[in-house]
């Protein structure tokens, strides 16, 4: 799979090209299949088969093929589900579950880590080496319009504040749909990137905030239609709690409240059998959050002390499932989504939890009453609260992230945190549309570079680097 996911798909050539691009272009893809023809024979018939197998059948078969206690397989088949409306026993959603086992840390497989300082970090490592580098970035830039010459060609964006940053290249981070649909978001633009020697004028947009960035008359209708109907469905709720002590499980009694590695380890909730899966996103596809979600539970204060004040601890719920637009109620309504006079509950609501950071100074001290039904974020603290008694008392403020909020705050399309499914009918050259999976798009000079492009979401790069091996590719063309 390392070899799949560090190349660009084989995609045909667009446009009027010259004999010497298409030459090019035909002896790349002929390596390529050729490199796949080997990786393939290297792995044997048998191999093969089973890796056959892995893509194309459901969740529930292959773990059910391999496994017989029903505690494990639900605990492994929780993988298959994550950002996606789809069930264990889709077809294809095997390929889910191995998107996110594939992984490694520091050389190790299927090794999760927690970034010191929160994911933010990771953004602001990413910056520290882009200045070293000589990059100048700029944040909080609202674009108005991608500027495009009569020729077709891409000539930079338009900010909202009337200035016009020139550019022959921009790369686009945003969703596919918040690129080429109507959009509303805000940009952060990296310019003057040192290329071979020199400093070459390049946008870097993560996010838009405007109404037809790309003006539709210069991108083919077809394309806007597959855009258009990209899979953006998304289950996935985020609950960040503040709580006041760590939980204590019951099947990992210790008589001490310090850290223990029943803390510092992933936490599945809510799956003790792959049914209980399969029920919770039958809810959803009814159009309810589930009666008991599936939830995975973190605690990165146990292992990162610069999130929490002493004694104080994170807990992260990613939860699911939860629809975009409830049957019985919205997210938007404050009632559905966390009140109701008939159950008060004692615990302030966090706008952010990044607040909780800044509370090592005025810690929260204006405790208010919250009036909570059976709400989702109750009922997900409710569940915690089966396996570790007490927890619900525990909360002292959080912040939930459904899926329209993912969507308003981070842009994330249909709150979708792969930027689009990740089914088999999304990935490599599908995505993120058909003809169009090398990061090129139909604006020349305007590449994709986020997890709607190959080969999907997940804290790798791939997609960026990928896009820009491209990037490099094309500058170096004549």
């Amino acid at each position: 799979m390392d070899f799949l996911l560090d190349s660009t798909p084989p995609e045909s050539l667009h446009g009027d090209s010259s004999f010497k691009s298409q030459l090019r272009g035909k002896w790349q893809k002929s390596v390529f299949w050729a490199s796949c023809l080997k990786h393939a024979l290297s792995l044997g018939q048998k191999d093969m088969v089973e890796f056959q197998d892995l893509l194309l059948s459901p969740t529930s078969k292959i773990l059910n093929n391999w496994f017989e206690s029903d505690v494990l397989k639900g605990t492994l088949a929780a993988d298959a589900i994550i950002g996606s409306m789809v069930s264990i026993n889709t077809v294809g959603s095997g390929y889910v579950l191995l998107h996110h086992v594939m992984g490694e840390t520091d050389g190790e497989r299927n090794i999760w880590s927690h970034v010191e300082g929160g994911m933010g970090s990771v953004s602001l490592a990413l910056s520290n080496a882009a200045k070293e580098a000589g990059v100048h970035i700029v944040t909080e830039a609202e674009v108005s319009q991608l500027m495009i010459e009569d020729s077709g060609t891409v000539d930079g964006v338009l900010l909202a504040d009337g200035m016009q940053v020139r550019s022959k290249l921009v790369l686009s981070n945003a969703t596919p749909y918040k690129t080429f649909m109507l959009t509303c978001w805000i940009s952060v633009i990296f310019m003057l990137i040192p290329t071979y020697g020199f400093f070459y004028p390049t946008c870097l947009v993560y996010a838009f905030r405007t109404q037809d960035l790309v003006p539709n008359d210069v991108l083919p209708d077809d394309f806007l239609c597959a855009i258009k109907n990209v899979d953006y469905s998304s289950g996935t709720t985020k609950l960040n709690v503040a709580v006041d002590r760590l939980p204590q499980f019951q099947c990992y009694r210790s008589s001490q409240p310090e850290v223990g590695p029943q803390h510092t380890a992933t936490i599945r909730i809510g799956c003790e059998s792959m049914q209980e899966i399969s029920s919770a996103c039958q809810d959803a596809w009814n159009g309810v959050p589930s009666r008991r979600p599936v939830m995975e539970m973190t605690i990165p204060s146990s292992l990162d002390k610069t999130i929490s004040p002493p004694g104080k601890h994170v807990v992260g719920l990613f939860t699911q499932y939860t629809p975009f637009k409830p049957s019985d109620g919205s997210w938007e309504d404050p009632e559905y989504r966390n009140s109701s006079p008939s159950d008060q509950l004692n615990i302030p609501i966090i706008l952010n939890i990044s607040a909780l950071i800044q509370a090592k100074l005025t810690y929260i001290e204006c405790y208010f009453i919250v009036f909570l039904q059976e709400s989702f974020a109750r009922r997900c603290f409710n569940m915690v609260d089966e396996y570790a008694p007490g927890f619900c008392s525990s909360v002292i403020g959080y912040d939930m992230l459904t899926p329209p909020d993912l969507e308003r705050e981070f842009g994330l399309t249909g709150g979708n945190i792969f930027h689009g499914a990740m089914g088999l009918d999304s990935l490599f050259l599908l995505r993120p549309v058909k003809g169009w999976s090398n990061y090129r798009t139909p604006v020349k000079g305007l590449y994709m570079c986020g997890s709607g492009s190959h080969p999907g979401g997940g804290v790798m790069g791939a997609p960026g680097r990928n896009a820009a091996f491209v990037v490099l590719q094309d500058l170096n063309s004549p």
